[in-house]
């Protein structure tokens, strides 16, 4: 069976440490993909409000929405564990763009997983898709 191919991510925009709690472990105790993908969310909000917005709603008047996501899976991780999640952008559009996450052991370096979320901007009061807001696109080249 082929894996998902998922390429690490280039140029690195935001770096976030997150250590692994008791709730995101699974029945075979270790790190849960739900929580892996919680996690993912964590630091892309960070980055977000690094970039000076509050929240994922509201991104110059659009928010974001996201419509795919990806796991490859290199190594387990544990409870207690602290992981580096770099992010990274791919496959950039005029409606959104890919946000690339390698996730790595904090403590030894081994890499944990890789990651892809598709998001698209969206118009939550139109209830459609919409353009990336041009100050955001902008952050994207700096």
């Amino acid at each position: 069976m082929a894996r998902i191919q998922i390429e690490a991510p280039g140029r690195i925009l935001y770096e976030a440490r997150l250590e692994i709690r008791i709730g995101d472990i699974n029945y075979a105790n270790h790190l849960a993909n739900d929580a892996l993908l919680r996690m993912a969310q964590e630091a892309r909000l960070r980055l977000l409000r690094e970039w000076g917005y509050v929240d994922e709603l509201n991104i110059d008047g659009v928010g974001i929405v996201v419509s795919d996501a990806a796991i490859r899976y290199s190594a387990e991780a544990f409870h207690g564990d602290v992981l580096r999640i770099r992010i990274g952008i791919a496959n950039i559009h005029d409606k959104g763009l890919d946000f690339i996450y390698q996730v790595t052991d904090d403590n030894g370096g081994k890499e944990v997983a890789r990651l892809k979320t598709g998001i698209v901007f969206f118009d939550y009061h139109a209830r459609q898709t919409a353009r990336m807001p041009e100050s955001f696109s902008a952050r994207l080249c700096q």
